[in-house]
């Protein structure tokens, strides 16, 4: 009897998105536990991910499974323990403190070069790519990269700081098409090793450090991807340390993934099996944090093109996946695919947005454009 309640109150839920339990639409959950209903309404997200990784359901379109859950906002009629703890360590503790900052890199972005090469272009872009004019995630992420640097208005010769530099496709991108010096930072050593090999002969220099560690002075700022993991109670710091290493005629370019709510932590899943300490923020939490240190100049917003890009990473890693058949596990794989169409859904939905924005030390003066084109 208790089995059948915990069934008919997720059906109730999913229904609000258009979704059916053992349906026959692509997006339907087919359950093959029934200890998946308890696990759901007592978890939430963090049991609804790990039954998926442990098989207990299965969805034939996972991102579309997420759209219509985020769009509908069923989520929203499951409060779980986890969710209310995490919220409150966030508020309590700065879990993104100097102290922890390697814990993301140790984790996640060393967990395997081989991963990362089979899932993202051949540069290894690890960020929302722009896919204005093309269906290649090469291209798109070229796209991305002379977006970045156009509104930047790199020039040869300017000193430039790339935080949060990957495995140094940017870097080498900004010296070698643009002519300037690139010191790139990043909290993982595997990307150091890749980046350092990639970046070689130009005048790039890759270093595994803080952003908190970070001296000198910059032309030219960006960080891509990076400020995800920097934590509500970080923001202002960071803010100000941009203010410090910036020329006074300098730009500065933020490209982030963001919320439309503001939170004091992340999703419980992807905090344990993604992205640990990391946290999106809000615009007001971006805005407050930067308001009487640097000046908006530009904000744009293309959020779909992220749902394109996790999409592409998706079907590349289940094209590596059958190549290296038994060398990841299947749970791992599951999680996997978990992760990159369970996001995919969310931008989908807008429930996630994607941002750039061009920030100036005391405002540009006279005519100033900021051109989508590239």
């Amino acid at each position: 009897m208790l089995h059948t309640y915990f069934q008919k109150q997720i059906e109730k839920i999913l229904a609000q998105g258009g979704i059916h339990v053992n349906g026959s639409d692509p997006w339907d959950m087919q359950v093959h536990d029934n200890r998946l209903f308890q696990r759901i309404l007592t978890q939430g997200n963090l049991g609804l991910g790990e039954a998926y990784m442990d098989g207990w359901w299965e969805c034939q379109a996972l991102d579309q499974f997420f759209f219509r859950v985020l769009r509908s906002k069923a989520q929203d009629n499951i409060v779980s323990p986890s969710i209310i703890f995490s919220a409150l360590i966030g508020r309590l503790f700065n879990l993104q403190a100097r102290s922890r900052a390697f814990t993301v890199g140790e984790q996640h972005y060393n967990m395997g070069n081989e991963l990362f090469q089979g899932m993202l272009d051949s540069n290894m872009h690890y960020s929302c790519a722009y896919w204005k004019n093309t269906d290649k995630l090469s291209i798109a992420q070229e796209n991305k990269l002379r977006l970045v640097f156009n509104k930047l208005m790199l020039q040869p010769g300017q000193r430039v700081l790339d935080i949060g530099c990957g495995w140094g496709g940017a870097a080498k991108f900004a010296a070698e098409h643009y002519g300037v010096e690139v010191t790139g930072i990043t909290v993982s050593s595997e990307q150091v090793k890749v980046a350092q090999e990639r970046c070689k002969g130009l005048p790039v220099k890759i270093k595994l450090i803080d952003y908190r560690a970070l001296d000198g002075v910059f032309d030219r700022i960006y960080s891509i991807g990076m400020f995800e993991h920097v934590g509500h109670k970080n923001y202002r710091n960071y803010f100000d340390i941009i203010k410090n290493l910036l020329a006074t005629d300098g730009l500065f370019l933020l490209q982030t993934i963001g919320g439309n709510e503001s939170v004091s932590s992340t999703d419980p899943w992807i905090g344990k099996y993604i992205f640990p300490n990391s946290m999106l923020p809000s615009a007001s939490q971006i805005t407050n944090a930067f308001e009487g240190l640097l000046v908006l100049e530009d904000w744009h917003v293309f959020s779909h093109d992220y749902y394109l890009t996790l999409k592409t990473w998706n079907d590349n890693f289940q094209q590596h996946c059958s190549r290296f058949n038994g060398h990841y596990a299947a749970r791992f794989c599951r999680m996997w695919r978990y992760y990159l169409l369970s996001c995919a859904g969310a931008f989908l939905a807008r429930t996630l947005q994607l941002w750039q924005l061009l920030l100036s030390h005391q405002g540009i003066v006279g005519p100033f454009r900021v051109e989508r084109e590239i």
